[in-house]
C-alpha cells in the first residue's frame, strides 16, 4: 500500500540538552508533564505546533518547563508538507521542496520518542507504545493525523503502483509527481477527478488539481482534445454554500463535467473503467484516459479502538475547548478530532492557541480559561495558473474572511492572492511548526479575554 514511509524504531533520537533520553525505544523517563502523540502517517503538523506553543506559554509566563518535559510520541522519518504534493501535482515544485527528516525538527527542549502509541490509559494518564513500553503524562494532546484507506477502493493500490494505468494520487508522497506525468503527458481523452463523499483532509484539494489540469490544457491548445469531468460523492462543488455556488459556475464556464453524489467504488485499470455508485444503490461505469482517485479516509485504528473515542471512531473533544469531553487531562486537534470542521493546516493554526491556554491553565490554576476555537479553516482553491480563491469559513459553514475588507469579495479568483501559495510553505516550515503562526492572525498569537 503506497501511503508515507517507515518509521525509524531502533534508535531514540537524542540531544546533548536532554540527557535523559538514551538509546533504544524506551527513555530514562517513564512520565512526562505533557506528551503530545502524532503516529499518522503523515502531516502530523499539529503536534510539533502545539508542543513548540506550549513550551513557550509556560516560558513566558516565568514558568519555564526542564527541557525534555514535554515529549512527542511519532515513529516517522520524514515530516511533510502535504498541501505541497498538489503543487507537485501541477508541475508547480518538486515534492523533495515539501520533505524533511522528522528528527531535524524537533528543538533541544522537546523529547523525540520514536515509536507510536499502541494503547491509551487515560484513567492512569498513560499510553502504551508499540514496542511495550509504557510512558505516563500529566496532560495529553492527541494529534496523530487520520487514515487513508487506499485499500477501500479495489485496484486503486494497484494502479497507483503501475506507472502506465493512468490512475494517480496527490494524497501520497509516492505518487503525486505520477500526478503531473499523467496530466502532461495526456493530449487527448478523458480526464475524470474523483472525490469521496465524507471527512477528508483538505477538501478542496480533490477539485483544485482538476483547475490546474484545466488549465495546463488550455495553455497548452488541448482544451478541446481532453474532456474534463469532476464525479463526486458529495452533493455540490464544497460545504460552504457561498463558495459551492461560485465554483460550479466556474465548472460550468469552463465546461467541465460533474456528477455528485456518485462515490468511486473500484478501478480496473486494465481497461481503464472506473465505477461509482450512486444514493440508490446502483452503479455506472465511467471509461477514463487519466484518473486522478481520491481515496476515502477515517480515524486511525489505534484511535478508533481506543476508550478516548467517539463512536465513529474520532478523538472525542469539546468543540469549543477541545478538551476532552470524559478525561480532563487530555486535549486533542487536527485531523483525529471530533471538531465538526475541515481537516486542514489552517485549522490547526487556529486550535492549537486554543489547546494550549487551556491546557497551560490547566496544568497552573486546575481550570480551563476563556479560549474558545470558533471552528475556523480555510481553504486555499487553486483554479489555475496564476489564480486562487480563498475560501475561510467557522463552524455551520459560515464564511469568516480575512481579506474581505481590503480585496472584496473572496470568491473572486485573484493573481494577489495566488501569491500565498509561496509563502504558506515558507510560514509553515519556519513558523508553523516553530509555533509561531496563528492562522489568520500570522505571527502575532491570540489573546483571549
Amino acid at each position: 500500500m503506497i501511503v508515507g514511509s517507515a518509521g525509524s524504531r531502533a534508535i531514540l533520537h537524542a540531544r546533548a540538552s536532554t540527557p535523559f533520553v538514551r538509546l533504544a525505544s524506551t527513555t530514562s523517563r517513564d512520565k512526562f508533564k505533557v506528551v503530545v502523540v502524532g503516529g499518522g502517517k503523515v502531516f502530523r503538523s499539529g503536534g510539533l505546533s502545539v508542543a513548540n506553543q506550549i513550551y513557550n506559554r509556560f516560558k513566558r509566563a516565568g514558568k519555564s518547563l526542564n527541557p525534555g518535559d514535554i515529549a512527542i510520541l511519532d515513529a516517522a522519518e520524514y515530516h511533510y508538507y502535504q498541501p505541497g504534493w498538489t503543487l507537485a501535482g501541477a508541475g508547480l515544485r518538486p515534492k523533495s521542496d515539501f520533505q524533511q527528516p522528522l528528527a531535524s525538527l524537533f528543538p533541544s527542549y522537546i523529547s523525540h520518542i520514536p515509536e507510536n502509541v499502541a494503547t491509551f490509559s487515560p484513567t492512569t494518564s498513560s499510553v502504551t507504545t508499540s514496542s511495550g513500553s509504557k510512558i505516563g503524562y500529566e496532560s495529553l494532546v492527541v494529534a496523530a493525523g487520520l487514515k487513508i484507506n487506499w485499500d477501500a477502493i479495489p485496484g486503486l493500490s494497484q494502479g497507483l503502483a503501475d506507472p502506465k494505468s493512468g490512475v494517480s494520487s496527490i494524497y501520497s508522497h509516492d505518487t503525486c509527481d505520477k500526478v503531473w506525468r499523467d496530466i502532461s503527458n495526456l493530449q487527448s481523452g478523458n480526464a475524470i477527478f474523483t472525490q469521496p463523499a465524507g471527512v477528508i483532509k483538505c477538501a478542496g484539494a480533490p477539485q483544485k488539481i482538476m483547475w490546474m489540469a484545466w488549465d495546463h490544457y488550455q495553455k497548452t491548445g488541448r482544451g478541446y482534445d481532453v474532456k474534463i469531468d469532476f464525479v463526486t460523492g458529495m452533493p455540490s462543488m464544497f460545504s460552504v454554500k457561498k463558495y459551492s455556488d461560485a465554483l460550479n459556475a466556474l465548472r460550468i464556464e469552463r465546461g467541465i463535467g460533474a456528477d455528485f453524489q456518485h462515490n468511486l467504488v473500484s478501478i480496473d485499470a486494465g481497461s481503464r473503467r472506473a465505477t461509482f455508485k450512486k444514493p440508490d444503490g446502483t452503479t455506472v461505469d465511467r471509461e477514463y484516459t487519466i484518473l486522478h482517485a481520491t481515496p476515502p479516509m477515517g480515524p486511525l485504528d489505534f484511535i478508533k479502538a481506543s476508550p478516548i473515542a467517539d463512536a465513529t471512531g474520532w478523538v472525542d473533544v469539546d468543540t469549543l475547548t477541545l478538551r476532552h469531553v470524559k478525561y480532563g487531562n487530555v486535549f486533542s486537534l487536527g485531523d483525529c478530532s471530533s471538531l465538526p470542521t475541515s481537516k486542514t493546516a489552517a485549522a490547526i493554526t487556529s486550535q492549537a492557541p486554543v489547546v494550549t491556554e487551556n491546557l497551560f491553565s490547566l496544568m497552573t490554576v486546575g481550570s480551563l480559561s476563556n479560549a474558545r476555537y470558533d471552528g475556523y479553516t480555510s481553504c486555499p482553491l487553486l483554479t489555475g495558473y496564476g489564480e486562487l480563491m480563498l475560501a475561510e469559513f467557522k463552524y455551520g459553514l459560515e464564511p469568516k474572511e480575512s481579506f474581505a475588507k481590503y480585496l472584496g469579495d473572496q470568491t473572486a479568483r485573484r493573481r494577489l492572492v495566488y501569491s500565498l501559495q509561496d509563502l504558506f510553505p515558507w510560514a509553515y516550515w519556519n513558523r508553523m511548526i516553530k509555533g509561531t503562526w496563528f492562522g489568520p492572525s500570522g505571527p502575532f498569537r491570540p489573546h483571549f479575554d
